[in-house]
């Protein structure tokens, strides 16, 4: 279990984390999602022991990684930009892994084999992605409990992908907590079971992921015109409205109902649509609304 306590953090006086709480069981995916300099990195660097909290605390299994330096064995954190030199080949560094953590040569091999990898080539001669994926082979290969994975995604071709996201959901890791990190919302759709969202050093919104999306519904509506609309209600405004032309894309509480909003005048058709991941994290940021 990570539990994450009142945590702060900030940088020369600038807060970047504030009050973040969190709880996370085993077998969970968990997705960490904000704009560039949110605080998502600096997050995985606080629950690894990399940096320390301003107040705070955050226990794993109960105990602090700042206190027992045993229980940085069951973490992993792979970095966006991992450190090793380019001179070092995938061999060099699961046998320098093995020092540290209690590889599993076995799951190594198996998802080097997936990513059809050569252990044996300099880092020098592969491309981003690919080193990514040999990245993902180390960690997985750890042994570790604990797996904290910072734009994972990036640099993976479309198949690379699907491999690794079919090797994140298979039940041979639902021992493990997963956080990730990427730009991709799409791809964390696909795996994840829970999020948060940090905005202004906060969670603005945090929970369990299908539950957050089945909150809200989308509607697409052809207008009879091209005149702007006008909301039935100016005190109950939509979470999310813009409108091009006659196409109309509008976002509403599952609870209400569209005639609050839109009369049933003015517009020829509404098709109710789903929510995107991506959708939902652009209507939560500032301006979302136009």
């Amino acid at each position: 279990m990570i539990e994450v306590k009142n945590l702060y953090k900030s940088f020369n006086d600038h807060p970047v984390l504030k009050d973040i709480n969190l709880k996370l069981e085993k077998g969970t995916i968990f997705g960490l999602i904000g704009i560039n300099g949110a605080g998502k990195s600096t997050f995985l660097r606080l629950i690894m022991g990399i940096l320390k909290p301003d107040y705070g605390e955050i226990k794993i299994d109960k105990y602090s990684i700042l206190e027992d330096n045993d229980l940085k064995k069951s973490i992993f954190y792979l970095s966006d930009q991992p450190p090793f030199s380019n001179q070092m080949t995938f061999r060099n560094l699961a046998d320098l892994y093995k020092v540290f953590y209690p590889f599993e040569e076995d799951i190594y091999k198996s998802i080097l084999n997936i990513f059809s990898l050569n252990e044996n080539i300099n880092l020098s001669q592969i491309s981003k992605g690919m080193k990514r994926q040999g990245y993902i082979a180390l960690a997985f290969a750890s042994g570790a409990k604990y797996l904290l994975l910072d734009e994972v995604f990036d640099g993976l071709d479309p198949s690379a992908r699907l491999k690794f996201k079919k090797l994140m959901i298979s039940s041979e890791h639902q021992d493990k907590i997963i956080i990730v990190t990427s730009h991709s919302l799409r791809e964390l759709e696909d795996i994840c079971d829970s999020f948060g969202m940090i905005d202004e050093g906060y969670f603005k919104r945090y929970g369990n992921l299908d539950f957050e999306l089945n909150k809200l519904v989308k509607y697409q509506i052809i207008l009879k015109d091209t005149l702007p609309i006008e909301i039935v209600d100016q005190n109950n405004e939509p979470i999310y409205i813009n409108q091009d032309g006659r196409i109309l894309t509008i976002v509403i509480d599952v609870n209400h109902q569209l005639d609050q909003y839109i009369n049933k005048e003015v517009y020829h058709v509404a098709d109710e649509l789903p929510i995107s991941f991506e959708e939902y994290f652009m209507i939560n940021q500032k301006g979302a609304n136009s």
